[in-house]
């Protein structure tokens, strides 16, 4: 039987936060410790943040740690999962630059991932090639690892799509090699793209409206009291509105009835606390206090074990030698196939020397 092999990853350009968390992160624990899947590989994708921070490699460098810290203090287990370097594995670069004449300029114009980030970063006049051809780099982690499984959230479904194009496009021209892989979305549908606390579209950095996975617990507190509601919702007795509403939409991420028992028994539900708040009655503060025990509850673990990591540095650096090596291995058996596919391994086998002596004899 083909194995089931899973391939995901973060970008170093910060610490990570409830967003890659809740969209990700807490699935990926979740799918490592199923058993179901016979390799895991997690990469700190360097290269590609280097795309648009080439003028800042320093940066990326600095977050290397941060994220691999965040990686183990979640529950990614170096047993089970190998944690690497994307620039390490150099094979990833070749097998781009091989994939680059399978796509044309038009279709990655029209990859709408591509665009916003571009409208975002205000690349619309100078694009670095190197962001452009991301959705081909992405092709190249992906398939150098023949994953099965990608678990993403809902805004990289168009840069898998980009990816299977290129695998059925190289399959078709050079017979079959690559693996096709799958999307994995996230079940719960708030977790699919949690907003920021201001409640703008997407958590990000650069918008400073994230709650990190390792910020002190009054920073949390501090943030979450004060979060984006409804801006009607003025007196306590006004009927207060669910759209929008960024308490909630993290309340339907995080809590359970579980959590109603341990700090608002007066509720037995999520389902009777908006009922509540959608009628009146119900103040913004009482249910912001709510949010705070659950997402308190939720990080508190994260930190302690980010802690004890911190105090081992040279064994996360270990860990993460450790999985760039075998990471590089693998790379390493997918690029010969695909150089062999592509009849360019001159070298590597004895059938080029036998076609030249046929042909100039």
């Amino acid at each position: 039987m083909a194995q089931k092999i899973i391939l995901t990853g973060d970008r170093p350009t910060g610490k990570l936060h409830v967003g890659h968390y809740v969209g990700s992160l807490k699935r990926r624990v979740e799918l490592q410790n199923s058993g179901e899947y016979d390799k895991i590989f997690i990469m700190i994708a360097d290269a590609q943040a280097l795309t648009d921070n080439a003028d800042n490699p320093a940066k990326v460098r600095s977050n290397i740690m941060e994220v691999a810290l965040d990686y183990l203090s979640v529950g990614i287990d170096p047993a089970k999962s190998d944690i690497f370097i994307q620039s390490y594995v150099t094979e990833l670069t070749e097998l781009t630059f091989y994939y680059m004449n399978l796509v044309t300029v038009s279709r990655l114009q029209r990859n709408p991932t591509v665009k916003s980030e571009i409208q975002m970063r205000n690349f619309e006049t100078s694009i670095p090639v190197g962001f452009f051809c991301y959705p081909i780099s992405q092709a190249a982690d992906i398939t150098a690892f023949h994953a099965t499984t990608v678990p993403v959230g809902e805004d990289q479904m168009p840069m898998l799509e980009q990816t299977k194009e290129i695998v059925h496009k190289f399959n078709a021209v050079y017979g079959e090699t690559l693996t096709d892989p799958q999307i994995l979305l996230p079940e719960n549908t708030a977790c699919l793209r949690l907003p920021g606390t201001d409640g703008k579209a997407k958590m990000s950095k650069s918008l400073g409206n994230c709650i990190y996975l390792s910020e002190p617990e009054a920073d949390v507190k501090k943030k979450i009291m004060s979060m984006y509601t409804d801006p009607n919702h003025i007196r306590i007795e006004d009927p207060g509105n669910l759209e929008g509403n960024t308490v909630f939409t993290y309340l339907d991420a995080f809590c359970n009835d579980g959590h109603f028992a341990e700090y608002l028994p007066e509720y037995s539900c999520l389902q009777e606390l908006k009922d509540h708040y959608t009628r009146g009655g119900l103040g913004d503060v009482k249910v912001k206090k709510f949010l705070n025990n659950v997402m308190q509850e939720e990080l508190s673990p994260i930190r302690a074990r980010r802690k004890e990591y911190e105090n081992r540095i040279g064994d996360v650096y270990d860990i993460l030698k450790k999985g760039s090596e075998t990471a590089k291995h693998e790379a390493e058996k997918t690029l010969a196939e695909v150089k062999h596919a592509m009849k360019i391994d001159y070298f590597d086998t004895p059938e080029f020397l036998e076609e030249q002596v046929e042909k100039f004899k």
